[in-house]
């Protein structure tokens, strides 16, 4: 070693003041070229001290702003803070005890150099402004800190190298010199060490924070530096999430910052800003406007430079509008970077950080290579370049996942604000902007768009980032290789027009697929919505059939994309060699000089590694930027539609009448004819006014007008007080049925039983599952049409209000049920007497009690007055009633009252437990009953609910019966979605497998083995060429070195192609298309039963979501899953190959790695559940909200229900942030692991620098350094994998249902003319609906002669539409038999039976397609006879007058034609099929009489001489029937002709009586 005696250095005569004679600053021989380096002692006592403390100054101001700025309350003094403080103070008496040392050598006489007096000093005041740090931060309730984290480490990592020294020098010279520097340094040394530790420990939370309080707050406002950056801090849910599935429950709260409460006004009030500004700048624009409106003689300041007085004011109105619409609309973009910005900008800095710092380790990796081909150099070296690469490479993962953190964040607070600003908009836009944005499209904006922002944000930094890393990758390529490098760029250049090519033409098939899957999805709805109707006309195969065309279609569209997949895959894959492959290439062969040595080749792969990622990823973020530019128009076109005028609607108390319109005229949008026009109504305080009129005159407009939700033209209108309002179509919310009634009022007990009672609802509570907590379906789904009116009337009732708004609530109930709610709650002596009542009504019965009838024409009032008034003025009114009014209306006397209420609440309600009040399909309600019950029960305290409905059982019901009720409870518990927990099974890959071919399986394994080792082989070959070098016979084989390298990575690109083609477009499709067929199979194959029990939601879930993983996500996520697999595999193959002491490295390495990709697989996998989970729930309030938006308004609920949505969006980004976090938690853990591997790597080929070339250990670390990526990947696809993969699983539950009878028998076939008399036997006939339920009809004996016409009546639930569904056999027998015409039908064929009998069902059942497919799905018919049947059924003329005739389209559920109309169509249908059979389930909806009339018409004249049996409602359709039918509890109670049955005096009587058909 030299001695320190040697020739000074430059810097050392530079520094020569600072460090006095002996010392010297820098001795390059003492540092560099030794085995044992060592730094000079001055250049440690300055650089090396000052350096922290440098950092400190310049870090504090900056730091101290911030805290000053975002204090959090103070914390307490804790013993922690007690010795950080301690030992901050001490650090500062050692600093200073060594100045006062130097001082007393100086008064001894010694001179010591400067450097002695500066250095203390300095390192005092720093350790003070330390100490002050702690306190400050304390104070300010920061409860960690990075600031002085950095501070002590950089002065622990300066302090090693003194610490080192001082030890070397001690033992050399064999004693301590300067004894007591020598013992202070020590106690520095530890004091600092000691800070260190203490300052990676935590605080208590500030007093006073929102921690205290929160149940369970997010860990990480509370983690400390080292926590944060690491994301340490999830590392408890991960390991929960691990032990047991995560559940919503054990989910942190949101951070305060990422709340709805605290961003959504934000967002607000910047549109609000905007769009002040633009109206304050139009202003000046309308001013002009309207003046110019005023004088066309004037306008030609505004048009710009037509003649005087020419331009016509309409053409002024255009040019004022094109005016408009360029420079002003607010810009929400600018809301948004005004909003968002700063935030995300801190992200954009990590970013530029983490740029500059990919580039070191290349520069490293070149120092290696060089360092390897050197001989005699100090071992030390290498290992220093090691460990820099891995520091280099720690620093940049840390960067990297703090800007995604960031970014991610940003995004996530976007998706917030958007929905929040959409949903607040939704609820106050005007009639017109909602028709120009339909439901569907809004819930879009907020899934769709919302989350394009979302998805955008995450890369918009690669916008600038891309250009500059590909700006400094080349500059540094050029460095390396010179021009040749230009080669290699040009082959890039031209990869991206192919891959944009692939890429748009990609987009297009995605459109076109998607069009194709919305298609079938659509008709798989309609067909699920349908299933009863396509039973009962056995027309499945026609629509299976369909459906498979669809399909078809997108299997086509996917093979196409398939194919592009391929290309891009090889392009993509085979890109850095073909780079590599030209540019090496050109570089030989340009110059005989040109060497290729090992540090050229691998760095230059190494930086075109570097280059491939900005450049696969820029096309990506434009193209992603265009599709958010167009969500950003369509979300800033929406959020400025026009709103409701709140002050439409005078509200003011002063007018006499509770209720006036003056001079009304309304119109739903401003451009559009008026609807209401010349209206005046006055309504005085507590009458009862009644609006009548034929369909279509403006009923229900006038409500709306009332409420302020139609535009208003001119006019006044006043409503005085609180109003409450039932639509015509009741709005039930997706809640407890309390909750519906209560609407957000408090629960008052006995108000709450009045209501009930008033509403004929006590009876049904009986009956549902839970009580008044039984959870309501969306859109009321397991109520009856009768049921939801009755809940929207208890809403309206209880909310007390003083002026009642009735939009003809008494259609949808039967007849009995509307006399009580008339007389209970609407009528001179209900409830709601001196209250102001509004009643639009079908019903003329009700007319004479009412105080006043407004009559409406035509959008006019044509005349107003009480019953008898208009009775005597003779107009269009008395003509009304002469049509409809049933001979006589009688007041009926106390007898009927009486009889009334038994019928209301018989004793045996509850004997048959699905009895209804109104429902006339007990099947369907059974099942939704079920459906909703078992949800009741799963969100209920299960037991608290069994016994209550047990209690509410009357004490009648037997013994049995109820033991039998009970295990059935637990038995449908089971129809609650099954959603896999835990690992996937490997059973399920298997079953995947066998769907793609076993074989197949296997070979494409194999082929992606082979296509890895064919770019393994490429890159061996790569440095066994550049050992050339050293050999000096480079130029004799150039052209075999460069041929065989081109030969290895084509047939790699090859093996991509062909294996891509095989396994993406054959074999996986294959698979797709098969279980789509077997679940479609399947499901069409299913009873009824199995429909009523499983909601369509679910069914078309797995056709829509399931069937989409498997068509594309799971091939993608294999394909990327085994390349990945294989690449790392291939790494460390390599890596051990040339140093087999890696082996030991890869044991715990891969420990590591399996146990964090089994913490984050189960965490993640659960997290993505619930994400989705409570995602639904946003859009399902959503569209919910939007439907209801009158009734929320009119009732003044609108606060409450923005608040309801931002709950929701919380409970949704409460698993979606832990779900990034994740993310970032497993990147900084997987990436620790690969840089680890390289670490090994490189530490390794400095240990076996002497028996490697350097071409072996460039190969081998520039993979190294590769192999973070892929494993990162390689984890994330296989969390993808598991969680797609479960689709297999679900898609496969549904092709094995268990299946009803077979369509067809073939050795029972009926004859083809069967039947030909029509006549209909049961022998002993009982049915149930389900296993386990009770009978519904019981021993049921009667014989029906053919072309009798059978009227079949009874009590809801007597089981009248049981009768029906037994002769289509949706119900099996549970014992008897019906035969028709002698056959048997329980031995043939479903089909062969149901096309044999007709049906026009309740509720008429339209698919979307033409009117002719409707009528005749198999085209079996010719179109005269089509015409002649719309003939018979009134509809000729109104198909007719469509210009499409019989090729009508219509809507999804027949929407563009009217009830009657659909109606009609039923009829069609049936007079088309024309069987000896007919059953007639009579409407019982609001279909107006002249409609029922038509169709009665018809099947008397039409079916004379068919059998025909008719589930009547309205007693006067089946008078005249040869016999009638009366059911009671499942059993025959009387069956006789009319006339009999009416002289017996029984049940029929008392039907008849009550219709008032008899005296």
């Amino acid at each position: 070693m030299n001695s320190s005696g040697g020739t000074r250095s430059p810097a050392t005569k530079e520094m020569g003041w600072l460090c006095g004679d002996k010392l010297h600053f820098w001795e390059p021989n003492q540092t560099f070229h030794t085995d044992r380096p060592d730094l000079s002692e001055c250049f440690q006592l300055s650089v090396l001290a000052w350096l922290p403390c440098v950092f400190l100054w310049v870090a504090s101001p900056a730091y101290i702003c911030y805290l000053k700025k975002s204090s959090r309350g103070y914390i307490m003094m804790s013993l922690l803070n007690r010795f950080k403080t301690a030992f901050g103070l001490l650090l500062w008496i050692v600093c200073w005890a060594d100045l006062f040392y130097t001082f007393h050598e100086l008064q001894q006489g010694q001179s010591p150099p400067p450097i002695y007096f500066i250095t203390p000093l300095v390192l005092g005041i720093t350790m003070l402004l330390a100490t002050f740090l702690i306190q400050y931060e304390r104070l300010h309730g920061a409860q960690s800190s990075g600031v002085l984290f950095f501070f002590w480490f950089l002065s622990l990592l300066c302090a090693i190298v003194p610490f080192r020294s001082k030890i070397l020098k001690a033992s050399s010279s064999g004693g301590v010199p300067d004894k007591l520097r020598f013992t202070s340094f020590y106690f520095y040394f530890g004091l600092i060490l000691l800070e260190l530790v203490l300052c990676c420990l935590n605080e208590k939370p500030p007093l006073f924070s929102n921690v205290v309080t929160d149940p369970n707050p997010c860990p990480e406002a509370t983690a400390g530096f080292l926590s944060t950056v690491t994301f340490w801090w999830f590392t408890s849910l991960a390991i929960k999430g691990y032990k047991m599935p995560l559940e919503a429950k054990d989910l942190w709260s949101l951070n305060q910052r990422d709340s709805s409460k605290k961003i959504v006004p934000k967002l607000l009030k910047e549109w609000e800003k905007e769009q002040t500004k633009v109206k304050s700048s139009e202003q000046n624009l309308t001013t002009k406007a309207t003046y110019a409106k005023q004088q066309p003689s004037a306008t030609n300041h505004v048009s710009g430079g037509a003649a005087g007085g020419e331009t016509s004011p309409e053409e002024v109105e255009v040019l004022l509008s094109n005016q408009k619409a360029a420079p002003h609309q607010p810009s929400f973009l600018r809301v948004l970077i005004k909003a968002f910005g700063p935030y995300f900008l801190i992200g954009s800095g990590f970013k530029l950080l983490q740029d500059s710092i990919i580039f070191v380790n290349p520069q490293l990796l070149r120092m290696l290579i060089s360092f390897t081909s050197q001989k005699d150099v100090p071992v030390w070296w290498g290992y220093t370049l090691a460990f820099l690469m891995f520091f280099a490479a720690i620093l940049q993962t840390l960067i990297l996942h703090r800007h995604f953190q960031y970014c991610f964040v940003t995004g996530m607070n976007v998706r917030t604000a958007l929905i929040g600003a959409i949903y607040r908009k939704s609820l106050v836009i005007t009639n017109a902007a909602k028709h120009s944005s339909t439901v569907g499209e809004i819930v879009n904006l907020m899934s769709v768009d919302a989350q394009r922002f979302m998805d955008l944000t995450t890369f918009l930094n690669m916008l600038w980032s891309a250009p500059l890393q590909i700006m400094l990758a080349l500059y540094f390529l050029w460095q390396n290789l010179g021009p040749s490098v230009l080669a290699g760029v040009a082959v890039m250049v031209m990869l991206i027009p192919f891959n944009a090519v692939i890429a748009m033409k990609t987009r297009a098939y995605q459109v076109e697929q998607m069009q194709h899957k919305d298609a079938r999805i659509k008709l798989m709805n309609e067909i699920l919505n349908g299933i009863k109707v396509l039973k009962l006309y056995a027309w499945e195969n026609s629509f299976k059939e369909k459906v498979l065309a669809i399909r078809q279609k997108e299997l086509n569209v996917l093979r196409k994309t398939a194919y592009l997949g391929a290309l891009s895959t090889m392009a993509w894959t085979s890109a850095p060699f073909l780079v590599a492959l030209t540019t090496f290439a050109v570089f030989v062969s340009v110059d005989e000089k040109n060497v290729l040595d090992a540090e050229k080749a691998f760095v230059s792969l190494s930086l075109f590694n570097i280059l491939r990622f900005p450049l696969n990823m820029l096309p990506q973020v434009i193209s992603s930027l265009v599709q958010a530019s167009v969500s950003l128009k369509r979300i800033q076109n929406f959020l400025s539609h026009d709103e409701l005028d709140p002050n439409s609607v005078d509200r003011k108390t002063s007018s006499e009448f509770a209720v006036s319109v003056v001079n009304g005229k309304f119109t739903w949008a401003k451009e559009d004819e008026p609807v209401l026009d010349n209206i005046n109504v006055m309504v005085p305080q507590g009458s009862l006014v009644a609006v009548v009129g034929h369909v279509g005159c403006g009923k229900s407009s006038l409500i709306s007008a009332l409420l302020g939700d139609m535009e208003k033209v001119e006019g006044e209108v006043c409503v005085r007080g609180s109003v409450a309002y039932v639509p015509q179509q009741a709005w039930i919310q997706n809640a407890t049925l309390r909750d519906n009634i209560l609407f957000g009022k408090s629960f008052n007990e006995s108000k709450y039983r009045r209501v009930l009672d008033a509403c004929a609802l006590t009876p049904d509570l009986e009956v549902l599952p839970g009580g008044d907590m039984t959870e309501i379906g969306e859109k009321g789904i397991n109520l009856s049409g009768g049921q939801r009116q009755r809940v929207s009337l208890a809403r309206a009732l209880y909310s007390d209000s003083e002026v009642y708004l009735l939009d003809d609530p008494l259609s949808a109930v039967d007849a009995h049920v509307s006399k009580h709610i008339f007389d209970n709650l609407i009528g001179p002596e209900g409830v709601l007497k001196g209250k102001t009542r509004i009643l639009v009504t079908h019903g003329i019965s009700f007319l004479p009690q009412v105080d006043n009838i407004v009559v409406m024409v035509e959008g006019r009032v044509s005349e107003m007055g009480s019953y008898q008034e208009l009775l005597n003025q003779n107009g269009a009114f008395a003509e009304f009633l002469r049509n409809y009014a049933l001979e006589d209306i009688v007041e009926e006397d106390e007898a009927t009252e009486q009889l009334i209420e038994d019928e209301l609440f018989p004793d045996d309600v509850l004997s048959n437990h699905h009895t209804d009040m109104v429902d006339n399909e007990p099947t369907v309600n059974e099942a939704k009953k079920s459906f909703m019950r078992q949800i009741s029960i799963l969100s209920g305290d299960s037991e608290n609910l069994r016994c209550r409905s047990v209690r509410r059982q009357s004490q009648k019901k037997h013994q049995e019966a109820q033991e039998k009720k009970k295990p059935q409870e637990v038995q449908k518990l089971i129809q609650a979605e099954t959603t896999e927990t835990g690992r996937v099974k490997t059973k399920v890959f298997l079953e995947y497998a066998k769907a793609v071919g076993l074989v197949l399986s296997v070979i494409i394994c194999l082929l992606y083995g082979c296509q890895s080792a064919a770019a393994i082989g490429a890159n061996i070959w790569l440095s066994q060429w550049t050992s050339d070098s050293l050999t000096n016979d480079t130029q004799n084989n150039v052209h075999k070195r460069v041929g065989v390298y081109a030969a290895l990575g084509i047939a790699q690109g090859v093996l991509i192609l062909v294996n891509c083609l095989l396994c993406r477009a054959y074999c996986m499709l294959r698979a797709a298309k098969l279980t789509h067929r077997n679940m479609l199979q399947g499901v069409l194959r299913a009873p009824q039963a199995f429909f009523e029990s499983t909601p369509t939601g679910r069914l078309l879930n797995r056709f829509s979501k399931d069937v989409d993983a498997i068509d594309s996500h799971i091939p993608d996520n294999i394909d990327i899953w085994m390349r990945t697999f294989w690449y790392t595999l291939n790494v460390l193959l390599i890596c051990s190959a040339l140093t087999p002491m890696f082996l030991i490295v890869i044991a715990p390495l891969m420990v590591f790695y399996w146990w964090v990709q089994r913490f984050y697989v189960a965490t993640s996998r659960q997290l993505k559940r619930l994400e989705s989970v409570s995602r639904s729930p946003i859009y399902s309030h959503f569209s919910e909200t939007i439907t209801g938006a009158s009734v929320i308004r009119a009732y003044d609920r609108h606060a409450a229900f923005v608040l309801m949505s931002d709950v929701k969006v919380d409970e949704n980004q409460k698993s979606y942030y832990p779900g990034i976090v994740s993310n970032r938690w497993l990147g900084v853990r997987i990436e620790f692991i690969g840089n680890c591997i390289v670490l090994f790597a490189a530490v390794f080929a400095v240990m076996g620098k002497d028996t490697l070339s350097p071409g072996l250990v460039g190969l081998s670390v520039s993979y190294a350094l590769q192999v973070t990526m892929s494993l990162n990947w390689m984890v994330r696809m296989t969390s993808d994998l598991e969680n797609n993969i479960v689709a297999v699983e679900r898609v496969k539950e549904y092709s094995e249902t268990k299946t009803e009878a077979p369509w067809e028998v073939e050795d029972k076939k009926p004859p083809a003319e069967w039947p030909t008399q029509g006549n209909v036997e049961f022998n002993e006939y009982s049915v149930r609906y389900r296993e386990g339920l009770d009978l519904v009809l019981r021993n049921i004996t009667l014989s029906v002669k053919g072309g009798e016409k059978i009227g079949i009546v009874g009590r809801t639930g007597a089981g009248k539409s049981s009768m029906t569904l037994c002769l289509f056999r949706l119900l099996e027998a549970a014992g008897g038999e019906i035969t028709i015409d002698g056959v048997k039908i329980s031995e043939i064929g479903l089909h062969d039976l149901r096309s044999k009998l007709t049906i026009i069902p309740q509720e008429p059942v339209l698919f979307s397609g033409t009117l002719r497919m409707n009528l005749d799905p198999f085209e079996k018919y010719s179109d005269d006879d089509v015409w002649k049947v719309l003939e018979h059924s009134h509809l000729r003329k109104f198909v007719g007058n469509q210009p499409a005739k019989l090729e009508l389209e219509c809507t999804e559920g027949g929407e563009n034609l009217s009830v009657g109309q659909r109606q009609l169509v039923c009829l069609a249908r049936a007079l088309l099929r024309k069987t000896r059979i007919l059953v007639l389930d009579e409407a019982t909806a609001a279909i107006d009489l002249e409609t029922d009339d038509l169709i009665q018409s018809t099947i008397r004249t039409q079916f004379e001489d068919c059998t025909v049996f008719t589930i009547a409602h309205r007693l006067n359709t089946i008078m005249d029937y040869t016999r009638v039918l009366v059911l009671d509890k499942g059993q025959i109670a009387e069956f006789d002709t009319p006339t009999n049955l009416i002289s017996k005096r029984g049940i029929f009587y008392g039907m008849a009586k009550d219709a008032g058909l008899v005296q």
